[in-house]
């Protein structure tokens, strides 16, 4: 569990100025700014900032910063915060918090959002190299990111430190063309991944080339000579020089480039300033991969060159001019209530659910499902579904102490549309897991569902088919026979009967690249579908439904997350017939 979320006071009320907060965020820290964690499946988490709610105009667009973090950082550590007597000095050194606040009041037609991406083994590379789909998961944690912010209009800034670096290379091998959407790329002393065979030059060159707007940023040292302990630290073919020298080398294949000095500097710039590139000689030798970043202002010089607020604040160079910006001390707990699900509100202009069904007709699986994803996150489900309902469950020990959880799901299966004209859709374990990574949810165990069907209060008959099950146009007749036996009203507060759950369950252990489904209760209380794992992991038919659940618990009256629940050893009874759940989300494989 990080230190950002320790001890969550979890079923408090939400006060008056807490309000209008976007959903999934607490206020907290500088200025009571909003702020949330994303915890993904793929063991990488996000630390979300955002303005304080009085201080953000919702008609405005919002301009997205997403900083992958370095190597042995966090992103607490990351984002920064003065330095006391006992404190890592790792949070004194990049001060990316203090840095994008300085740069959001210079910044005034958008709202700015600070996205931190970390890996959870603190290095992106080694993340990487182990994920058989890591750019792939890459590039869904920045489409999810964005799509999730309460705007239609969302630009993106992708930059990173270091080892970070490796993050903004697996989106750009993640894609054949950068979006238009991303209108800003920055290295700060980050880009030794790049790869001329590999198209990152060509593909660099096609995205500045297809908008005015764009801009590469790459800040870089001579690294060549530098010595750790006596011995160097790059070796003859490695470092942050020479990758900005094949960048260089490259482009001039393609289009002009300027060499010029700027202070310090060695600057190349190419196409109109769209490229810009500072190189700093570092004729003493020094180290000073990490003083490009805090100490000589590197974020904010990375954000605003080519842009007319490239003077508001100082050149590329020593002293920190975001002192006045930098937080007392590090993230810490919030009061916090009901932020499950962290979605957004839903829109005027959104389709119903039988008009979203009807444009995925002819989409293949892969593609209905990331059109899924991007109209749920945009918050395209009814109202009543985010009106979650408590479950409550109970242990005695053989020493007779008794163990008490509450914890609160969802009242229906995900659906998209209105609170009239809505489809519940199913997915595949993936999508789901994604899914309920970004609205702050799991999925259940088989015993969370028989104690969901327990104290449910609208019970259903099941209503099972056999002819096509695999396609949309029977979702959709699925869906119209639950509403028929619902007299079309709405389900809740509590519905169950009408699905079989995804669930997690262990027996995923013997069986990776499956989906467990268990669940369908008959009026009598049993189910149709015992715990199966029968099922390859991109199976969906008809009678599948997901079930999500806040992260987050009470236990014995205190907070607690399910997955830390579940891992228990005497505690996990409480969700679990299966004992401790060690692997309670979906991830997909990791290279053997």
């Amino acid at each position: 569990m990080s230190c950002f979320l320790a001890c969550l006071l979890l079923l408090t009320e939400v006060s008056g100025a807490e309000a209008n907060l976007w959903p999934g965020f607490v206020a907290q820290g500088f200025h009571q700014e909003q702020v949330r964690e994303i915890r993904f499946a793929e063991d990488a988490r996000a630390i979300v900032m955002a303005p304080a709610p009085d201080r953000v105009d919702p008609n405005q667009p919002i301009l997205l910063i997403i900083y992958a973090t370095p190597n042995g950082n966090t992103a607490e550590q990351t984002l920064g915060c003065q330095l006391t007597e006992g404190m890592d000095w790792h949070f004194d050194i990049q001060h990316v918090a203090a840095q994008w606040r300085q740069f959001a009041t210079l910044e005034q037609d958008r709202t700015v959002v600070l996205a931190c991406v970390q890996a959870n083994a603190l290095s992106w590379p080694s993340w990487k190299s182990q994920r058989i789909k890591g750019p792939q998961i890459i590039r869904e944690i920045v489409e999810a990111l964005a799509v999730s912010l309460p705007s239609k209009e969302v630009d993106i800034v992708l930059t990173g430190h270091s080892g970070g670096g490796s993050f903004l290379f697996g989106y750009l091998d993640s894609v054949e063309q950068v979006p238009q959407q991303v209108e800003r790329i920055a290295f700060l002393d980050a880009n030794y991944s790049f790869d001329a065979d590999q198209q990152h030059g060509k593909k660099l060159i096609y995205w500045l080339e297809s908008d005015p707007s764009h801009h590469l940023i790459v800040l870089a040292y001579d690294d060549r000579e530098i010595e750790f302990n006596g011995k160097k630290v790059v070796g003859p073919t490695g470092g942050t020089f020479r990758a900005t020298q094949k960048i260089v080398d490259d482009f001039k294949t393609q289009i002009p480039i300027d060499e010029s000095v700027q202070g310090a500097f060695k600057k190349y710039v190419g196409l109109d300033g769209r490229f810009v590139s500072l190189v700093h000689p570092n004729p003493e030798n020094k180290i000073l991969h990490t003083r490009l970043v805090g100490e000589m202002n590197g974020l904010l010089a990375a954000l605003t060159i080519g842009t007319p607020l490239r003077g508001a604040w100082s050149e590329l160079a020593p002293t920190r001019t975001y002192t006045e910006w930098i937080e007392s001390s590090p993230l810490q707990p919030a009061a916090l209530h009901g932020v499950a699900p962290a979605v957004q509100s839903r829109r005027a202009d959104a389709p119903e659910g039988t008009t979203v069904v009807e444009s995925l007709i002819d989409a293949s699986p892969s593609q209905r499902e990331a059109a899924l994803v991007k109209v749920i996150l945009q918050g395209n489900i009814p109202e009543w579904w985010r009106d979650f309902q408590k479950i409550s469950a109970e242990i005695q020990t053989e020493s007779g102490d008794v163990h008490r959880i509450v914890y609160r799901v969802s009242p229906d299966y995900l659906a998209v549309g209105g609170n009239e004209d809505f489809v519940r859709l199913p997915l595949t374990p993936y999508t789901a897991q994604h899914l309920a990574d970004m609205l702050g949810c799991v999925l259940p165990t088989r015993k969370m569902v028989d104690d969901i069907y327990n104290a449910a209060t609208v019970k259903l008959a099941p209503q099972p088919l056999t002819a096509n099950r695999e396609t949309l146009s029977t979702f959709n007749h699925h869906n119209q026979l639950i509403q028929g036996q619902l007299d079309n009203r709405v389900s809740g507060p509590l519905l169950a009967g009408i699905k079989k759950d995804v669930v997690v369950s262990n027996e995923l252990a013997d069986r990776p690249g499956h989906v467990a489904i268990y669940g369908w209760h008959q009026l009598d209380g049993k189910p149709i579908q015992p715990l199966t794992t029968i099922h390859v992991d991109w199976y969906v038919d008809y009678s599948h439904g997901i079930r999500l659940v806040d992260q987050w618990a009470e236990v014995d009256g205190k907070p607690m997350l399910i997955e830390d629940v579940l891992r228990d050893e005497t505690l996990c009874r409480l969700l679990s017939d299966e004992g401790t759940v060690l692997q309670a989300k979906y991830e997909l494989p990791k290279m053997e």
